[in-house]
């Protein structure tokens, strides 16, 4: 998780959400080879730190050349992320582009309580 970086939160005490969208996330699929592209949405109320977005930039575009299904990598990006900042709750969605005329969209669900 060294890559991920993180900062204080400036309003500690004081729940509030943050969201970051990357409409250029590709992984490639295990089966195929093929290219897969999502919007990924990371939204989360943060707990004593948040997400550095050069740094969670960074972490995305290594997914570029990494053979993973839909869901796997969905979950993993949740694990990774909470791992790295422990918010309070943190949601990602992920809106997969259309394949054989089907796009999906997968949610995965944080929360410490």
């Amino acid at each position: 998780m060294e890559r991920l970086e993180t900062f204080p939160n400036p309003k500690i005490g004081r729940p509030y959400t943050i969201t970051h969208i990357n409409p250029e996330f590709t992984s490639m699929c295990p089966k195929t080879g093929l290219p897969d592209f999502a919007t990924i949405e990371v939204e989360y109320i943060p707990d004593q730190l948040c997400l550095e977005l050069k740094s969670l930039k960074y972490y995305f575009l290594e997914f570029r050349n990494k053979g993973i299904f839909y869901e796997a990598v969905t979950n993993l990006i949740l694990d990774e992320l909470v791992e790295a900042c422990q918010p309070q709750q943190m949601t990602i969605t992920a809106h997969w582009g259309a394949r054989g005329g089907i796009s999906s969209i997968i949610e995965a669900k944080y929360s410490k309580e």
